[in-house]
Formats: structure tokens, C-alpha cells, sequence
């Protein structure tokens, strides 16, 4: 006990000393590496005389695994070890043994260390690393710490053989791109996370991970050597990985705890001890204006940027590795004379690209627009606009063809967030948009805001582009019923740029913003009533979420004086939709149901006072029911016969469908809402060549997939499904197919399918196993890098699931079949087959994906069957 009380004596003093030379330097952290070293160090010591202590030496060994292993401790991280047994130990049976490994980690605490522990032999580290991705990763940061070198050695070996770099890279991205979604995909959280986060530490980490697994190297510098980095990277990742090491370091310290939040509550005391004070800015003119400066603003800027440079970095090496370990699926296809398509990304034609011809730099962002299947940028593009940041100033801003190139970009009828984002993340948007880079990592000293300026802009362009897609009509119907009647949504976009690119400069930013925006569109040919409507909309943007939270309502004269000054049912449209998306871009937690009663009821009562109609529901769902019932009528059926059916259907369902899809539905399941039995149709496709199956049945978890193992058992290729469950539990879906047959043997096919499929459906026979569909040449010598994302709607409960691959037969049954397995239910299914490429979307729900290891056991059984050949 005395030699305990001894050592903690000790280590106590000599980790008090090395705290307070990791709590003093200056903001550049160019010390932190070496303090934090030295608090590995200490720790090893101590755990080596614990070691002895306990009586564990030969044949054991004591190795520090996790962050630990790295050789690096901050100061209240878990000091993370591992007891390694030869095989044939077991200390469940050895009691002695089991006795020595209690009393070490027992003394562990007993002297301060906040110590976890894994006890394990050399047969269980590997048969627990096959299992579990994040105990294989804690093991590849091994170090020997004390005990026997050869049981070390012969763990390594072993190890290292049965690591398979792939799948070790495919698991890690997937983990970081759940991890980057739980934080909304940024790094300009209010309250960011410095290790979690993207831009954060553990980014910079997956990379050496992933490096190690394939024996690229676990530093920088042997990246640089391999080729995966240049030197010129290799010290912003070096300055940035100081910086935020620096920050997390003195959080710790400053909570006196693990705490690796950047909250409010420490903004500040941090900001301070990186020696940054309150300022008082006062501007040069006419009027002076007082800025305050906080401390904790400007470690926040600081903060940002380094973020943002470290997830440009952490995607370029990334890319960099992937291709190094899947060579065969990067091969290069032109798009035009300056970009190819590399493995679904555009990559530059050669590396001084922008340097010959500056214009390339925003036609990058148009060709990611327009290029179908392409899922990014290339490292080697991403690079090259890294290097091409000087070439962006005020003469490239006033170029005209720069100008229509960026005009194209807003115009276009999809993309424009996933552009404006991509622009974003590479610097570019706040180069070109000068007034925007103002804002780029600009906090909002508030609750009700959690993201930067510049990443509340990116949430509303995101949610108001949301509103003009059926897939997402789910979430706010009202609105997209709006928007299916809208014309131009481009003007709504760049109404969303710009409805608080002012913020921060004093005064109100919504006239501001209105100048601005105004300006804008005279620099890029927007004028006459698209302007002045955009323009509008920015000066206007908060007046409605204030009438409708802090008026009444019921008084008539609110609703004539807010009729008045909006002006016409155009201009309430507009602004109405910009509300929505500007309150739920502010905060998840922010926009209820209330609100939007409110808003709603404001919009109706408005639009009766300005004599226009309301759409309730919206005029084109109107348009298209009214369409299909005289299509209907002309069969003769009942008054109202359609009533039965279109009672169980919501406004996704009329949304979806044509006036003729709904009237082939009507009529052939006006009787029979609610049957027992499935009820199957086919005809020839009113699209052309092929036959559109309907399917109308009680839904079930494996139905999609035993419909579509059944066509593929038949040879029928699926090029569209439209999957819809309706109120009363019945699954409508539509079915677009392709087959070898000519059309003067559809009568017979639409027979045959009619009885068969209905058949499958009804026995619930055990689902096939999927053939093995022929690859056709031409994807065998281009073949196409497989993805999967995953992402949550606004409340978790379903999610948007896009998977891109080589096409071949029976792939779409094979996806179906590991959605089934784990009882994942299709609500929507949206086919697109692009030549030998295949997009697809599902909306899709259930328990499993709830949970995050099965999220990814999902993703990883979807990659897997999509790479199956």
C-alpha cells in the first residue's frame, strides 16, 4: 500500500506540472504534440510500475490501445489499455491470474488513472476485430507499453494478415459519414464538437487509420512520401491538427473533465486563454458604427476555418486512398474537353486547368450540376481548386462569362444545393460571391439559430429546394403542393442566398440584404418583376413569421394591412415559402407543428383578402383528380366510385401520379378497396415500349422484394417503381417494365404476370436467391465504383436511401432482399437506369435503422451486393 501511495503521490505532482505548461503558450499549439506526449509518457511509467507491482510479467503484455496507443493523452482522456494472454489463458479459470489482472486495474485507479481496460487473449483480439470494426481500429493503434515482446510480435503479424484494407476503409467511411450526418454534414455548428465534428480531429484520424490498415504509412509524412499528400498539405494538416489539439486540450482543462464541446459556457474562458480579448471596432465615414468583438468570436472564426480546411484535406487524402486501393474502378471517361468522370467524380483533365483557363473554375460546379451519376469532386480537382483560390478577384468576379456560367448554376433545375454546398466547402462560393465570404463562419449570438450564417443560408436554400421535390413532399405537404405550382424556383433560391447575407454588419440586415440582392441581379441580367420579386422576398423575409406568431389573427384589419403590403398572391407565395424553410433552417428543435398552423392559416386568410383561391388542397393535385375522373367517367363507372379509394390516398400519392396512372388505378380498384386477396394489373406502358404493372395488396415487409425477385426470375427489367402504402395499410405500386419480348406477345405476357405474380404474393413462398446477372462488357472496362448514402428525414423516422452501381440483372432484387432481411419497409422507390449505370432512391423506414451498428451492417450488405459480380 505504501508503494501505491508513493507512486500516486507522485504522478499527481509531476502530471500537475506538465497541465499547467499544456495550459500556458500561445494560440498556434506549436507545443501541444510534445505535452501531450509527455503525458503519455508519465502514464506509461506509472502503468509499468503498476505492471510490476501486480506481478504480471512474462508471458503477458500490457499494451496501450485507442487515442492511448497513438502515444498521445489529453489530459482527461481514458487511458486505454489492453492485457494481452497467450492463448490458453483464461483468467475465468485461473483465479491466481484473475486475482493479478484485478489488483493492477484496481491499483490503476486507486492512483489516478482514469484507466479502460480489455482483457484479452491473442485468439479473442483477433476473432473480436473480424466482428467489430471499432475494436479492430482500437487495436491497429497498438503500442508495446511492458511484457512479452514475442506475444506482441506474434499478435501483430497475425493481425496485420487477416486486416483487409478494403473493407476496413469501406467501414470507417461509412462510420465517418454517420458521424458527419448526426452534426447535420458541418463543422460550423454553433456548439461544434472538436474531436466528433466534421473538420474535427477524428477526420484527420480515419485518414492515419485507414493509411495504417493498408501500409500507406501512420504519419503525415509517410503520406507525403506515398504520394497521397503534398508537402504544401501535409502543413496545413500539421498547423490545423495543432490548432484544434490546442483547443481540446485547454477544454479539458478550463471544465476539468472530458469535455470536447466547444459550448457556449467555454467559448469565452477558452477564447481568453488563448490570450484573445473583447475588442470594440469602430468604422471610418460619416456615421461611425461601434462593432463589439467578442474573444470568443474570434477563436469561433478561427476555429472555422481550420475545420473547413481540415474536411477539404480529410476528402482529398480520402479520395486519394480509395483510388490507391481500388484502382480498376478509376479509370477516367471524358465528359467534355476539360473534365472527365472518374469513379463518379469529375476530375480535371490536368492539373494547371485554372491556371490556362480560369473559367473552368466555376464551370466545375455546372458540370457536377448537369452530369448525371457524378457523386463529387476528384482529389485531384479538389486540389487544384485549392491552389486556385489567388486566381479568384474582383476581375474574375466581373467577368461576363463567369457571370452567365454562375447564373447557369442558379437556373438549373436541380443540384443547385448540392452546388452551392460543394462551392462552400471549396471556398469558392465566398470568392465569387464577395458578400458571402463575409459571412462564412460568422456566429449568431443566439438560441434559436445553431449554425453559422453562412450554414443557415445552405440549410434554407436546402429546405426550400426540399419543397419542389415529390420525394420530400412527405415532410411539409402544404408547401409542396405550392411549389408544384410554382414556375421559377431559381428565384427562390437566390431569395434564400441572400436573406441574410447581411447579418453582422449593423443596422437591418434584411434592407441590407434587399441592396444587395438587387445589385446582384443587375451584375447577372435578372431584372424587371423577377427581381424586384427576389428582392421583396429579402427585405420581407421576417415579416410574416412575426404577424403570424404575435398578431391576432382573427382581427381583420392584421390580415387586410399584411394583404396590402405583400401585394399580390405571387409575392405570399413566395414569402410564405421562404418562412417555412428560414425557420426550420435555424434550429432542428425550433419549428413545431403550431408554428406552421399559424403560418398556414395566415396564408389562407391572406390569399382569400387578395381575392385569389387558396389551393386546398393545391390546385395542380385539383387539376390532376378532376383529369382523372373524366378519364374515368368515360368507363361508366358509379358517381363517385372513386371516393372509396381516394379516401385511403394522401397528397403524395396524386403527386406522383399522372391523371392516367390514377384513372387506371381507379377503375380497376373502386370495388375492390380493402380486398383480401392481391389485386395485380399489367397493360402496356402508356410511356411507350414495355409493360406498367399495378400491384394493390395488404402491405408487407418483404413484398417489394418478392415482387421484384419475381421479375427477375421472368426476365422483365425494372426501369421505374413507384411504391406507395396507403392510409389503410394497402400497398399501391406502380411498375415500369422493360422485357426482350415484342409487343405482339404482350397480351399473353400481361396474362401470365397478371396470375403469376398475383400467385407469388399470395403463397409468401421463401424469397429465391438472387442470380448471378451476366456483366455486360463496356461496365467490365469501366466499371463503376458502388455507393450507398443514408440519410434521415427531419424527424429520424424514415430515411432517403441512394445507392449508385454497374447495372445487371437482378441487382435491384439483390438490394431488395437485404432491405427484407432486416425488415425495412420501401414507402417509395424511385429506378433510374443510366446505360450501365444504375440511380436509385428509396424512402424507407424501420427499427433497425434506429440503430447505428445496424445502419451500417445495412449499408455494408447494400455495398456488398452492389459490388457482387
Amino acid at each position: 500500500m505504501a508503494d501505491l501511495q508513493a507512486i500516486r503521490t507522485a504522478y499527481r505532482a509531476d502530471k500537475t506540472l506538465l497541465l499547467q505548461a499544456l495550459g500556458q503558450g500561445d494560440a498556434t499549439g506549436r507545443d501541444v504534440h510534445k505535452a501531450l506526449i509527455r503525458l503519455a509518457h508519465l502514464a506509461d511509467g506509472v502503468l509499468k510500475q503498476l505492471w510490476d507491482h501486480a506481478g504480471l510479467q512474462h508471458p503477458f503484455a500490457l499494451l496501450a490501445v485507442g487515442g492511448f496507443g497513438r502515444g498521445e493523452l489529453f489530459p482527461h482522456s481514458d487511458v486505454d489499455v489492453l492485457v494481452l494472454l497467450p492463448d490458453g489463458f483464461d483468467p475465468h479459470y485461473d483465479t491466481a491470474l484473475k486475482g493479478r489482472i484485478e489488483a493492477f486495474i484496481g491499483s490503476c485507479w486507486d492512483v489516478g488513472l482514469e484507466i479502460g481496460s480489455s482483457v484479452r487473449t491473442l485468439g479473442d483480439c483477433l476473432a473480436e476485430a473480424a466482428k467489430d470494426v471499432t475494436i479492430q481500429t482500437a487495436l491497429l493503434e497498438h503500442r508495446l507499453i511492458t511484457g512479452n515482446t514475442e506475444l506482441v510480435q506474434q499478435f501483430q503479424t497475425a493481425f496485420f494478415k487477416a486486416m483487409d484494407p478494403r473493407a476496413f476503409f469501406v467501414a470507417k467511411t461509412l462510420e465517418l459519414r454517420q458521424r458527419h450526418t448526426k452534426f447535420e454534414n458541418t463543422p460550423y455548428s454553433l456548439e461544434p464538437n472538436c474531436k466528433e465534428s466534421p473538420g474535427g480531429l477524428r477526420d484527420l484520424q480515419v485518414i492515419l487509420w485507414v493509411a495504417k490498415a493498408a501500409g500507406f504509412g501512420d504519419n503525415w509524412h509517410a503520406l507525403a512520401v506515398n504520394g497521397l499528400a503534398t508537402p504544401f498539405e501535409v502543413r496545413q494538416i500539421q498547423r490545423n491538427e495543432s490548432l484544434l489539439m490546442r483547443v481540446r486540450a485547454r477544454l479539458h482543462l478550463i471544465a476539468n473533465r472530458r469535455e470536447d464541446r466547444l459550448i457556449f459556457d467555454m467559448q469565452n474562458a477558452v477564447a481568453e486563454s488563448f490570450g484573445y480579448t473583447t475588442k470594440t471596432l469602430v468604422s471610418t465615414g460619416a456615421t461611425p458604427k461601434r462593432t463589439i468583438v467578442r474573444a470568443s468570436e474570434a477563436l469561433m472564426k478561427r476555429y472555422y476555418w481550420a475545420a473547413k480546411a481540415v474536411a477539404q484535406l480529410n476528402q482529398i487524402l480520402l479520395l486519394n486512398i480509395e483510388e490507391r486501393l481500388n484502382p480498376s474502378t478509376h479509370a477516367p471517361r471524358p465528359i467534355n474537353t476539360r473534365f472527365n468522370d472518374k469513379a463518379g467524380m469529375i476530375d480535371v483533365v490536368s492539373d494547371d486547368l485554372y491556371q490556362r483557363e480560369p473559367h473552368a473554375i466555376l464551370e466545375t460546379f455546372l458540370v457536377y450540376q448537369t452530369t448525371v451519376g457524378v457523386k463529387g469532386l476528384s482529389a485531384r480537382t479538389l486540389r487544384a481548386l485549392y491552389n486556385a483560390r489567388s486566381l479568384m478577384d474582383a476581375r474574375f468576379r466581373s467577368d461576363p462569362v463567369n457571370r452567365q456560367t454562375f447564373r447557369q448554376i442558379l437556373t438549373q433545375p436541380q443540384g443547385t444545393t448540392h452546388a452551392m454546398r460543394l462551392m462552400n466547402q471549396t471556398s469558392v462560393l465566398g470568392r465569387y460571391l464577395w458578400v458571402f465570404r463575409r459571412i462564412v463562419g460568422q456566429m449568431q449570438h443566439d438560441l434559436f439559430h445553431v449554425y453559422t450564417v453562412d450554414q443557415h443560408i445552405l440549410m434554407v436554400l436546402r429546405n426550400m429546394r426540399r419543397f419542389f421535390i415529390a420525394e420530400h413532399s412527405h415532410e411539409y405537404p402544404f408547401c409542396s403542393q405550392l411549389a408544384a405550382g410554382w414556375d421559377k424556383p431559381w428565384l427562390l433560391s437566390i431569395a434564400a442566398i441572400f436573406h441574410d447575407i447581411a447579418k453582422g454588419r449593423g443596422g437591418d440586415h434584411s434592407d441590407l440584404g434587399g441592396a444587395e440582392v438587387r445589385r446582384f441581379c443587375k451584375q447577372h441580367g435578372f431584372g424587371g418583376e423577377d427581381s424586384q420579386l427576389i428582392e421583396f422576398v429579402v427585405r420581407e423575409h421576417l415579416t410574416m413569421s412575426r404577424i403570424a406568431q404575435k398578431a391576432d389573427l382573427s382581427d381583420p384589419r392584421v390580415i387586410a394591412d399584411f394583404a396590402q403590403r405583400v401585394g399580390n398572391e405571387r409575392q405570399l407565395t413566395a414569402l410564405y415559402l421562404l418562412t417555412v424553410a428560414d425557420i426550420r433552417g435555424t434550429s432542428p428543435k425550433v419549428w413545431n407543428a403550431w408554428k406552421g398552423k399559424l403560418l398556414e392559416d395566415l396564408y389562407r386568410y391572406t390569399s382569400r383578402a387578395l381575392g385569389g383561391h387558396a389551393p386546398d388542397p393545391d390546385a395542380e393535385v385539383e387539376a390532376r383528380k378532376r383529369e382523372a375522373l373524366a378519364i374515368v367517367n368515360m368507363h361508366s363507372l358509379p358517381f363517385e366510385a372513386h371516393k372509396p379509394l381516394w379516401d385511403t390516398l394522401d397528397v403524395g400519392y396524386f403527386m406522383r401520379h399522372d391523371a392516367a396512372d390514377i384513372a387506371w388505378h381507379t377503375r380497376h380498384l373502386s370495388r375492390l378497396v380493402g380486398s383480401s386477396h392481391a389485386v395485380v394489373r399489367a397493360r402496356r406502358s402508356p410511356a411507350g415500349d414495355g409493360l406498367q404493372v399495378m400491384v394493390y395488396t395488404p402491405d408487407q415487409s418483404d413484398l417489394f422484394a418478392r415482387i421484384c425477385g419475381y421479375f427477375e426470375q421472368r426476365g422483365f427489367s425494372i426501369l421505374d417503381a413507384r411504391v406507395h402504402t396507403a392510409k389503410n395499410g394497402y400497398a399501391l405500386d406502380t411498375f415500369q417494365l422493360v422485357t426482350a419480348a415484342g409487343p405482339e406477345e404482350y397480351r399473353e405476357i400481361t396474362s401470365m404476370i397478371e396470375n403469376g405474380l398475383t400467385k407469388v404474393i399470395t403463397d409468401a413462398g421463401p424469397l429465391p436467391k438472387p442470380s448471378r446477372g451476366r456483366v455486360s462488357r463496356r461496365v467490365k472496362s469501366f466499371p463503376i465504383a458502388p455507393r450507398v448514402t443514408l440519410t434521415p428525414d427531419e424527424k429520424g423516422q424514415r430515411w432517403l436511401l441512394n445507392v449508385s452501381a454497374s447495372d445487371r440483372v437482378g441487382l435491384l432484387y439483390s438490394l431488395a432482399l437485404v432491405l427484407a432481411r432486416h425488415q425495412v419497409n420501401v414507402q417509395l422507390a424511385k429506378i433510374a437506369t443510366l446505360g450501365e449505370r444504375v440511380e436509385d432512391t428509396f424512402l424507407i423506414d424501420g427499427p433497425e435503422l434506429q440503430h447505428n451498428k445496424k445502419q451500417i451492417e445495412i449499408e455494408t450488405e447494400l455495398l456488398e451486393a452492389l459490388a457482387a459480380q
